[in-house]
């Protein structure tokens, strides 16, 4: 049994799927850090210094100016500032998915096989196949 498990796990495709997710998982750290530590900052300067991760709603009651200072006091937030931020980094990453796709099918795309000229055709008269090149049908003896 442990003999089949592990001819199972090294099979190719099984450690083709711990890469691509080990490796998804560092450029999604990526694309987080790019949306809120680049993207962000610029967008919430020209929307009037806005600060997306501090965007939130107090449900249990009392003003914070922050974010984190809402959570060291234990109030009950609704963050959608964070989820903007969750938002944007899902269109990023689904985009950049998007991209690498395509360029992998127009890599792997095979060429349209060249049609060859007809060797035959069928005598109008009779429907029998014939060369291209008869110009009397040798089935029905029509003139073509």
């Amino acid at each position: 049994m442990l003999k089949a498990f592990r001819d199972f796990a090294m099979r190719g495709n099984v450690l083709d799927l711990a890469v691509g997710i080990i490796i998804g998982a560092a450029f999604g750290r990526i694309v987080s850090s790019f949306v809120s530590d680049i993207l962000m900052p610029p967008l919430g300067l020209l929307m009037g210094r806005l600060n997306f991760t501090d965007m939130f709603l107090t449900l249990s009651g009392g003003r914070y100016a922050t974010l984190a200072e809402a959570q060291a006091n234990g109030a009950v937030t609704l963050n959608y500032g964070l989820f903007i931020n969750a938002v944007v980094d899902f269109v990023i990453v689904a985009f950049a998915i998007f991209l690498l796709i395509q360029q992998i099918q127009r890599l792997q795309a095979k060429p349209a096989p060249e049609t060859a000229e007809p060797t035959s055709k069928e005598c109008p008269y009779c429907l029998s196949t014939i060369p291209v090149k008869a110009t009397r049908c040798p089935h029905c003896t029509s003139q073509l």
